[in-house]
């Protein structure tokens, strides 16, 4: 019984291992080639496994790309935790939270650049038949809006309405997005780390008007004329 238990795990091991690869493998090549240039042959070759050992994990190329996706949005995600975590009562005040969340927010782009990338690519893209990797992408970017959007609301502690809240998410997003691209094509022209620094005061600037807007921009009903 015990050899029957050690020789499962050893399966189990060896197929997270081929699994593990085989994800590596997938996300060097869909960084340098894109995903039409990504090829199971060439995840294969990569990776060093048998075509057979990929199809084991993934029914198809999309599903592989959705997964490289997948995983270099968690890795990204656990980068970005620590500002996301980020209330009121944070140090300095609002500004700085932002500011920080924002420069962090461009340092793990760098560290998991692919997920942006990739999804990036895919949503500017319009095939016959979407690729389950652009739809996992555009669900990603929704809980990532969604998160984005309770940060702001919770450092502003209910002075920033849903809408407003929404929208600054939106316009960080944006930013992160072009950043991003000015990256790739400017290579070492852009300072990124400063650049998303005053992305997040501008955003903070944003906010602050925003949130000391009245709560309604309709005159009371009866008021004097």
């Amino acid at each position: 019984m015990a050899d029957v238990v050690r020789a499962g795990r050893r399966r189990r091991a060896n197929g997270d291992e081929s699994r593990r690869r085989v994800i590596e493998a997938a996300t060097e090549i869909a960084g340098e080639r894109g995903y039409d240039g990504t090829s199971i042959a060439l995840v294969r070759d990569r990776a060093g496994v048998p075509s057979s050992s990929i199809y084991w994990h993934f029914k198809d190329k999309d599903e592989l790309i959705a997964e490289v996706i997948q995983h270099s949005f968690e890795r990204w995600r656990e980068l970005m935790r620590p500002s996301l975590d980020a209330g009121p009562e944070s140090p300095g005040g609002r500004r700085p939270a932002i500011a920080a969340a924002m420069r962090r927010a461009g340092a793990a782009i760098v560290a998991a650049p692919d997920f942006i990338r990739l999804g990036l690519l895919l949503t500017l893209e319009r095939r016959p038949q979407e690729p389950a990797a652009r739809a996992r992408f555009l669900g990603i970017r929704a809980a990532t809006r969604a998160e984005a959007e309770r940060f702001y609301s919770r450092l502003y502690d209910g002075a920033l309405k849903a809408d407003d809240a929404r929208l600054v998410a939106q316009l960080a997003m944006a930013a992160a997005d072009g950043l991003f691209v000015a990256r790739e094509a400017e290579a070492d022209a852009l300072d990124l780390d400063r650049a998303f620094e005053l992305v997040g005061v501008a955003l903070a600037a944003v906010a602050d008007h925003l949130a000391a807007q009245p709560t309604s921009s309709h005159p009371a009903t009866g008021a004097d004329t």
